[in-house]
């Protein structure tokens, strides 16, 4: 408790200008590569795996990794049933805003269930 943020409104403004351009120039640089060149079709053909791959990996992560240990957990049983339903759902939706709402209800009631 005995630590005071001793920065001035300056440096707190300079933070703020830094965090903008490291969030901005990784966005506006590929916008600006690739606005005067034509993409190849297999990198568009690889790039259609990304947003699965990453979601994949984020709730594979959640329910099957403890946080505190990083062991191999299989006490979710709530969570693995909801990720079924969900890729059930996605699968025959295509639609990542119902899948998202089906596996939080999903969630929701399978831990007021399984115990």
């Amino acid at each position: 408790m005995s630590t005071v943020n001793t920065w001035t409104s300056m440096q707190h403004f300079w933070l703020i200008i830094l965090g903008f351009f490291v969030a901005f120039i990784p966005r506006f640089l590929p916008l600006m590569l690739f606005t005067k060149r034509a993409i190849p079709e297999w990198f568009n053909g690889w790039m259609k795996y990304v947003p699965v791959s990453l979601f994949t990996a984020l709730v594979v992560k959640d329910i099957f990794i403890d946080s505190a240990t990083y062991q191999l957990v299989f006490g979710h049983i709530a969570e693995m049933l909801a990720a079924v339903i969900v890729v059930v759902i996605a699968y025959r939706t295509r639609s990542m805003a119902i899948s998202v709402i089906v596996g939080l209800i999903a969630v929701f009631l399978l831990s007021l269930v399984v115990a």
